[in-house]
């Protein structure tokens, strides 16, 4: 009967997290076979505890070793098809990839919202998504542009204004945004406004003021 259904076992989800008291990253629960490619994938050492075995990474390695170990091992868990809770600290991969890729979701939604827009107020809001200039998209650019003009003008000894052209073409390009931002928000301006329908007598009203 247990060849044909699936089981849901509590030891069968592998936690790996780092230990709050003693420091060293651990993987607790799983089967034998996550037991395995813990040993083998992560370079986990089997042992002992009060409630049955564990895992846990060999002691005095580095944090950044610590973290590759587990995030390669959480990573061939699920490939084999294991249930795995990793914890966010040791995952090498959650900072820069996943919030990049958060990053070309909201803006491939605001592509979809914008293309399903069906009125003018509905294209406003996603205008100012865009370019407020707080909470807008645009200006997070923009700012780091200027940071890099900056730092890029530091290792020169450059004053503003005596950079290398390339450099300064830094700047410019920041004011650059700062204009498009400014268009697109009196775009915004623009779509936001009340679109009222002509009725058929203001048209034929119109027709004879010319």
């Amino acid at each position: 009967m247990s060849q044909t259904k699936p089981n849901f076992w509590v030891l069968e989800y592998v936690t790996i997290t780092k230990d709050p008291r003693t420091g060293p990253v651990v993987a607790i629960g799983g089967t034998e076979q996550a037991a395995d490619i813990l040993q083998r994938t992560g370079g986990f050492l089997s042992a002992p505890g009060p409630r049955g075995d564990y895992h846990r990474v060999p002691h005095g390695l580095p944090i950044e070793q610590q973290r590759l170990k587990a995030t390669t091992a959480s990573r061939a868990l699920h490939a084999a098809g294991h249930s795995v809770h990793l914890n966010p600290t040791l995952n090498m991969l959650a900072t820069p990839d996943g919030d990049r890729d958060a990053a070309l979701r909201c803006l491939t939604q605001l592509a979809e919202r914008v293309s399903a827009a069906e009125t003018s107020s509905a294209v406003a809001e996603v205008l100012t998504e865009v370019a407020a200039p707080v909470h807008g998209l645009l200006p997070l650019p923009r700012e780091v542009i200027v940071r890099a003009w900056i730092a890029a003008s530091d290792p020169h000894g450059a004053a503003p204004g005596e950079e290398p052209e390339p450099i300064a073409r830094l700047g410019s390009t920041a004011n650059s945004l700062n204009e498009a931002a400014r268009a697109i928000l009196h775009a915004r301006n623009h779509a936001a406004r009340p679109q009222a329908v002509p009725t058929e007598a203001q048209r034929v009203g119109q027709r004879h003021h010319h």
